[in-house]
Order: C-alpha cells, then sequence, then structure tokens
C-alpha cells in the first residue's frame, strides 16, 4: 500500500521528472522539478497555493512515482515527451512540438548548412537537440557559421554554382562562397566536420577562445565588444547542457539497467519510442547473492520479452550477457525483423544506459526497507509460526473453511500460502456430495478426504510414468494444515489423515468470544501468540482468507440456485425439460395430474422422462409447492 509520508521521504534532492496517479491509477499529472523532494513535498504543505486546479489536482493523488534525470533540461524534455504520450487530465497540453529547438546540419548536401530546426524529420540531415533556449541556438548557429565560413544561402549546389554573384557575407568574409567554386569540396567538409565535432561536445576550445577574446577586449576597454563575447559564451554553455532524453534517430528502443543488493535485484525499463522516453517499469527480482548482474540480467530478457507483446528494434544494457547470440535471433523472430542486443560504450546512449541504472539503484536502495518490511510480513512470519510450534521449517500452509446453506448446499474452502503470499493458483473449492445440513464436522471431514485422496492418487499416476517431481493440481502435500476452531476441528483433520496414512502437523486456529483470533491449538495444547507479532497478523490473514474463499463460493452458488424448483429433484429432467414443463403446464397440480402419454408429447421430453416424472409424484414426497424458496446462512 502507497504510504505518503513514508514515499515524501525517500524523495531525492536531484532533478526530475513525477507522475501524480488517482484511486484509478489514472495518470492526472506529470511535473518537472529541478529538485524533486522539495518540489513533491510542496502540493502536500497547508501553506502551499497554486491556485484551484492544482489543489483539486492534489485531492485526487492516490499515489505518485518519479523518474530521476541528470539535468534541468532532461527532466524538462522528459516532461514533454510524457505528457503528450499520457495527455494528463491536470496538464496544459502544447499543440505541437515546437517547444523546443534542435540545430540541423543537412549532410545530405555537397555543401551541407548549419539551420535551426523545430521539428526532427527522417532525412539526411544531423540532428543536434533538443534545447531549451531558441536564442541560444540562433546565436550557436551564427557563432558556427562565422567561425568556419559556412553558407546560409539557399542555392542548390553545385548546380548553381556561379550562376549569382556571391553574397554579401562573402564580402564582410564570413562565409567562403562555395557558390562560386572558391572552396573545394574536401575543404569545406573538413570545416563542416568541425562544427559537428562543436556540436558533439568538444566546446572547450570555442569556449577558451571567447573567454581570451573577452577578456582582451574588457583590458582594452572595448566593453560593448567584451559585453558581445559574453553573450556568445553564454550561448555556448547552455548548448553545453547536453541530453539525452531525446534522439534524433527516431527509432524504437528499450534501455535496460540493473541494480542488485544480496538476494534483491531491481530491473528499470526505460521505454522510447519514436526516438523519444515516453515511460518506464521496473521489476522485482528474488535472486541468489551469487548471481552475477549478467546473469540476472539474461534471465530477465528471456521472461519479460516472451510476454511483451511489442519488440523494439533495439535492446540496450549495461553488460554483456550469456546467449547474446541467440536471444537476438530468438527475440528477431517473434519481431520478423532483425533485433539487435547491444551494449553502448560510449556516447549518449552509454549514458542512457547509466540513467537507467542509476533509477534501478534508486529505486532499489529505496525500497529496500520495504522489502525487508515485506519479507518479515512473509517468510519472517512463517518462521516465526514454525517456531511457536516447534516445527523445523514452514512453507506451505492450507488451510479450510466449511460454510452452509442450510437445507440445500454446504460447501468447502482451501486456501494456499506459500512462504508467507496467497498462492491462489491452488486455491479449491469443494460442494460437499454425502452431508446434508450445517454439519461442519462431517462436511470438513469429506473436504479433507478428497483433498488428501486425490492428491495421493495424482502422485500413483505421476510415479507409473515416471514423474515423480512432476506436480498435480493436488500433489503439493503442506508443511501445516490450519483448521479453522479449535480441538473438534483439528481432530477430525488428524482422523481423516491417520485413515490415510499421512503425516502432516495440524494446528487449529483458536477465536477468542468476540470471534477474534487469540491463539493456536496444537498438540492438546493451546499456544498463545502476541497479537503484534507478524506470525499473529499472518495467521489472522489466512484465517480471514479461507472464510471469504469459502463465503464467495456459497455466494455463486446461491445467486445460482435461490429458487429451486422440485423439478430440479427428479432424475433425468435437466433445466430445458423443466422449462418445457412449467410453460406448457399451468402449475405443478397440472404436472402431478398428467398421464404419462401427456408428459411425453411435452417438447424435450421423452416416454422415459415422462415415466420419471409420473412415478416421481405417485411415490409421494410430501407436499408440493410450484417453487422451493431456500434460507440461506453461513457458519465458519
Amino acid at each position: 500500500m502507497f504510504q505518503l509520508e513514508e514515499e515524501l521521504k525517500k524523495l531525492p534532492d536531484q532533478p526530475g521528472v513525477y507522475i501524480m496517479h488517482d484511486k484509478n491509477d489514472t495518470i492526472i499529472y506529470i511535473g518537472k522539478a529541478v529538485s524533486l523532494t522539495k518540489r513533491v513535498h510542496q502540493y502536500f504543505q497547508a501553506s502551499h497555493n497554486e491556485g484551484i486546479k492544482k489543489a483539486q489536482m492534489v485531492q485526487q493523488i492516490a499515489r505518485f512515482e518519479y523518474i530521476v534525470t541528470d539535468s534541468e533540461l532532461e527532466a524538462l524534455v522528459l516532461e514533454c515527451n510524457l505528457i503528450k504520450e499520457h495527455r494528463p487530465k491536470y496538464n496544459t497540453m502544447l499543440r505541437d512540438d515546437k517547444t523546443y529547438p534542435y540545430i540541423k546540419v543537412t549532410l545530405g548536401e555537397e555543401f551541407p548548412r548549419v539551420l535551426f530546426a523545430r521539428r526532427l524529420k527522417k532525412d539526411k540531415s544531423k540532428y543536434f537537440g533538443p534545447y531549451t533556449s531558441a536564442g541560444a541556438v540562433k546565436d550557436t548557429i551564427d557563432l558556427l557559421n562565422k567561425l568556419y565560413g559556412l553558407r546560409t544561402c539557399n542555392r542548390i549546389l553545385p548546380r548553381d554554382t556561379g550562376k549569382e554573384r556571391p553574397c554579401l557575407n562573402y564580402h564582410i568574409k564570413q562565409c567562403h562562397a562555395p557558390c562560386q567554386g572558391y572552396i573545394s569540396k574536401e575543404e569545406y567538409a573538413t570545416r563542416i566536420e568541425q562544427a559537428v565535432r562543436f556540436l558533439n561536445g568538444e566546446y572547450q576550445p570555442i569556449m577558451q577562445e571567447l573567454e581570451e577574446k573577452m577578456q582582451k577586449a574588457s583590458s582594452e576597454l572595448a566593453f560593448e565588444k567584451a559585453m558581445e563575447y559574453r553573450d556568445l559564451l553564454n550561448s555556448v554553455k547552455q548548448i553545453a547542457q547536453k541530453q539525452k532524453i531525446t534522439d534524433a534517430s527516431a527509432e524504437d528502443r528499450d534501455v535496460i539497467g540493473i541494480s542488485k543488493d544480496g538476494e534483491d535485484a531491481v530491473v528499470q525499463v526505460f521505454f522510447i519510442r519514436g526516438g523519444k522516453l515516453i515511460g518506464r517499469e521496473h521489476f522485482y527480482l528474488r535472486i541468489e547473492t551469487e548471481d552475477s548482474r549478467a546473469q540476472v540480467l539474461t534471465v530477465f530478457l528471456k521472461q519479460y520479452y516472451a510476454g511483451t507483446p511489442f519488440i523494439p528494434k533495439l535492446i540496450m544494457l549495461p553488460y554483456e550477457i550469456e546467449d547474446k547470440e541467440v536471444i537476438e535471433e530468438w527475440l528477431s523472430g517473434k519481431r520478423g525483423q532483425k533485433v539487435y542486443v547491444k551494449i553502448p560504450q560510449k556516447g549518449m546512449k552509454e549514458k542512457l544506459v547509466e540513467l537507467a541504472n542509476k533509477n534501478a539503484k534508486l529505486v532499489l536502495s529505496q525500497d529496500k526497507e520495504k522489502l525487508k518490511r515485506e519479507e518479515g510480513r512473509t517468510i519472517g512470519a512463517m518462521k516465526e509460526i514454525a517456531g511457536l510450534l516447534e516445527l523445523p521449517s514452514v512453507m506451505r500452509v492450507e488451510a479450510y473453511d466449511i460454510s452452509n446453506i442450510s437445507g440445500f448446499q454446504s460447501v468447502g474452502s482451501m486456501v494456499v500460502y506459500e512462504k508467507g503470499k496467497p498462492c491462489r493458483s491452488d486455491y479449491r473449492k469443494f460442494r460437499l456430495k454425502t452431508v446434508t445440513g450445517p454439519d461442519d464436522y462431517a462436511s470438513m471431514h469429506e473436504v479433507l478426504t478428497r483433498r488428501f485422496e486425490h492428491g495421493k492418487m495424482e502422485r500413483e499416476e505421476l510415479k507409473e510414468k515416471g514423474l515423480e517431481d512432476s506436480y498435480g493440481s493436488f500433489t503439493k502435500f503442506p508443511d501445516l494444515i490450519m483448521m479453522d476452531g479449535g480441538r473438534g476441528q483439528v481432530n477430525i483433520a488428524l482422523a481423516v489423515l491417520e485413515e490415510l496414512h499421512l503425516d502432516i502437523p495440524v494446528c487449529g486456529m483458536v477465536k477468542d468470544d468476540n470471534h477474534r483470533t487469540r491463539g493456536l491449538y496444537y498438540n492438546n495444547i493451546e499456544i498463545p501468540i502476541d497479537r503484534h507479532s507478524e506470525g499473529f497478523k499472518l495467521i489472522t490473514r489466512i484465517q480471514d482468507e479461507a472464510h471469504r474463499f469459502a463465503i464467495e463460493y456459497h455466494r455463486s452458488l446461491r445467486s445460482k440456485g435461490q429458487v429451486h424448483s422440485v423439478l430440479d429433484d427428479i432424475p433425468g429432467i435437466g433445466a430445458s425439460r423443466r422449462k418445457a414443463l412449467m410453460v406448457r403446464y399451468a402449475s405443478l397440480d397440472a404436472i402431478k395430474a398428467a398421464s404419462v402419454e401427456e408428459l411425453a408429447e411435452t417438447p424435450s421430453m421423452n416416454r422415459q422422462a415422462a415415466e420419471a416424472v409420473y412415478q416421481y409424484f405417485r411415490k409421494g414426497s410430501g407436499s408440493y409447492n410450484d417453487v422451493t424458496v431456500h434460507s440461506v446462512s453461513s457458519n465458519s
């Protein structure tokens, strides 16, 4: 369960994006923060006021999650991507993609240009960005054009070479005029490579040059020139703030990170679609202490992609894994196209994997305490129960309960807990066959006998087939049977086990006068339990679950059989024949008075069924009404 105060304490003082969910787990708001802990805390402070709309939103928050980023810029871009993907109710929606500018290098041209762009296109150009400041982008483009003498015109080269006079930029020595053939294609390409290196992150030489020019102009009292260099330097610094949340390649890929600590591991998956990070998911794994990260990733890939409907073209991992080529072949077959599993070693892709690792580590470290509490509630509680009963270990527990529908039906329930958690696939329900009326002891005797006789029979069948290590639905026997009651119920269970020559410990969950669990009845002794212990809480959960499961079953029977016709008690008369008789005859007395021949003429009836109806009423079965309505009560 999401504990708001506890989760607020775990928020890191780092940039990132926070995601608010309502009680239906719908995303209602997405925001970014320079400091996640400071920003998210603000929403839940009484003194904080951001208007009526935000106040309404806060009232609907059932839980929140967050993604840590390496910079405010990454948080900003990720926020935009997630808002467009999920369209939360309380976010102001943007109409298009003009929020963030890009720098475009037209590498598809023989003499490329460096341009300002608002959209990513699938062309031969190389895109850099997105960036937060359009002004900084324009200043940087101007700086690159001036530094490397790049063309800014729209002429198609070399087709238009020499057709017009060179423009003003050539005369003021800001362009080398490729339009006139004054610079070779090779030399121009070298200048473009230098500009691309700058955009790829080699900022230091230019920043150092601008710093020196600014200081020189200032010392010469040329303050306007110094301010110009200062502004250019600030623009370069803004461009230098790199981000990895959006990629110009626009490809689909999953980025996977991992963190492990002892027997616990968390795998983080970032989903990048169309080049944009649109979401993430993390998965908890229980591992062996000696398992390496590569081994855990190998197991995760096989299990995760066996069940997910979408396989991306590229899967990025932080470590080399076993069976990489085989996994690639398997995934390619599932996708219908080649799938690559890669371990990036440098650049933005490596940084993105590092970010996934960082988030996985954060989730694991902050949820370690919760995982330990969960272990205390489950495995720890089972160990506590085993200690109370002086048993070597208890891993699987089966609990039973009986509910009665007076005069009509009795049902039994079997619930299973393994390692302290409900194993619902092994739950079983029993519709009593040999017991009539509310006889709990006889009902429990039948349920337990059927359960363990079935289990022994399945075991024998598997043994005959040489499949002793396999499991059928009833072949797993428990380490402990827990009965809903005291001495009487325990003795019934022990009697059944003795009849079937089975040796399984049995204890009773004893209740006080207020119908609350007070202790365990075991070996003819009532053992008190600390009501505040995890073992006591687990016993209560098991007892409540067995009762709930039985009640749920007999309610379903009640809804199906609340109205029960006496015709249902006649052998050979099912729903179709009963309906046909009730349609033809006005009352039960009319059916009782009919001859065999008349009954046989009824649709769906034959001679044999007609004889059964005729003889049933002639034998005398007490008084009959058209229907018998049964009252329903439950006894646990």
